[in-house]
C-alpha cells in the first residue's frame, strides 16, 4: 500500500461522492491507495452513502466511526488504522485534481531519497482553478511550514504529502477537552526536526463553505482557546524569530495576548522568551486586552 488518504467528515454524506469520483478518475495512474473516513458522531446518511461507496468495489474503502469529538481528534484516531508509505488529509468538502495521483507518482522518489524531510507541499486551487493564496517562489524549494508563512509570507491553504512513518510520531494536541486546533501546531513540531519541499503543482480542489471552520474562525476561536495560546507560546518560545517579518512578529504577540485573555492565561510576559517579544507583550498588553474583550463579546453575541 503506497498512500492512505484521511477524511474526517461530520454531516457531509451528500459531499462525499465528489471525493469518491475524484479517487476512482485518479486509479487511472495506478497508484496503490486506501482512502480511510471518520465519521465524527454524523446524524445524516453518512454510513448508508459510504457503504454503498463500498460495495461498488472499485477502490479500498474503510469506514470508522466515532462520537463527536471534532476534526483533529478524528484524524488523530484515523492515523493508526493507515497502512500506507505515505499519508494525505482530505476534507470531506475538497476532492482530488483530475492528475493528482501522477503528480504524486512523479514526485515522491524526492521523500523516498531524503531523509532530512518529512513532506511534500502542494498547493490548493477552488473550482474555478484559483490557487489559495500565493504559490512557493520555486519548485522543489527545500523549507519549513513555520518559514514558509512567517519569513517568505506564503499565504493559503497548501496541501502536505507526508512520510507515514514520521507522520505517525505526531498528532494533533488538543487542550481541555478542546474540539479545534491549527495543524500548524504539529507542523512547527515537525519543522523543529524535519523540513518539507515544494512544488508549484495543485493537489486538491475545494471551495470554502459557510459551515465550515475558516468561515467561522471567529467563534471557534472563542471555543478553543487553550490550544491557540499553547500555540503561540510555543512560536514565541521555541523558534528563531530574527528573519521573521516584523508585521509576523506583531501578529504573534497579537494572538498570543488574545488567546492568553481568552484562557485566562496569567503572567504572561514571564512564560515567553526573548526580550524584544517581552517588550512588546508590555507595550501591547492593556490595548490588546480591551481588544480581546470586545472581541469576545462580539463573537458571543453572534
Amino acid at each position: 500500500m503506497e498512500l492512505s488518504i484521511l477524511t474526517p467528515t461530520y454531516n457531509r454524506g451528500n459531499l462525499l461522492e465528489r471525493i469518491y469520483e475524484s479517487l476512482i478518475k485518479n486509479t487511472k495512474f495506478n497508484l496503490s491507495f486506501e482512502w480511510l473516513i471518520m465519521d465524527d458522531g454524523s446524524t445524516d446518511n453518512t454510513k448508508e452513502i459510504v457503504e454503498s461507496f463500498i460495495k461498488d468495489g472499485k477502490i479500498n474503502i474503510k469506514y470508522f466511526y466515532q462520537e463527536n469529538q471534532g476534526k483533529a481528534a478524528a484524524i488523530n484516531n484515523l492515523l493508526g488504522h493507515a497502512i500506507g508509505e505515505f499519508i494525505i488529509d482530505c476534507d470531506s468538502d475538497d476532492c482530488f485534481a483530475s492528475n493528482a495521483f501522477k503528480i504524486i507518482k512523479d514526485k515522491v522518489e524526492i521523500l523516498k531519497n531524503t531523509n532530512k524531510l518529512y513532506g511534500a507541499v502542494f498547493l490548493k486551487c477552488d473550482m474555478a482553478g484559483e490557487v489559495s493564496g500565493n504559490k512557493f517562489k520555486e519548485d522543489k524549494y527545500i523549507t519549513t511550514m513555520f518559514d514558509l508563512y512567517f519569513k517568505d509570507d506564503i499565504q493559503g491553504e497548501k496541501i502536505i504529502l507526508f512520510k507515514s512513518d514520521i507522520r505517525k510520531k505526531y498528532k494533533h494536541e488538543l487542550e481541555k477537552n478542546e474540539k479545534f486546533i491549527t495543524e500548524s501546531r504539529m507542523y512547527h513540531k515537525m519543522d523543529l526536526k524535519y523540513k518539507v519541499v515544494c512544488f508549484n503543482l495543485p493537489l486538491i480542489i475545494g471551495d470554502y463553505r459557510s459551515d465550515g471552520y475558516t468561515n467561522n474562525i471567529g467563534k471557534v476561536f472563542i471555543k478553543n482557546p487553550v490550544g491557540y495560546c499553547r500555540y503561540f507560546e510555543e512560536i514565541l518560545n521555541y523558534f528563531d524569530l530574527k528573519n521573521v517579518k516584523f508585521n509576523k512578529r506583531m501578529y504573534l504577540i497579537k494572538h498570543y495576548i488574545l488567546f492568553s485573555y481568552l484562557s485566562k492565561n496569567n503572567n504572561i510576559i514571564k512564560k515567553i522568551r526573548g526580550k524584544l517579544n517581552k517588550i512588546l507583550v508590555a507595550i501591547l498588553y492593556i490595548p490588546g486586552y480591551l481588544f480581546s474583550w470586545k472581541y469576545k463579546r462580539r463573537y458571543i453575541k453572534n
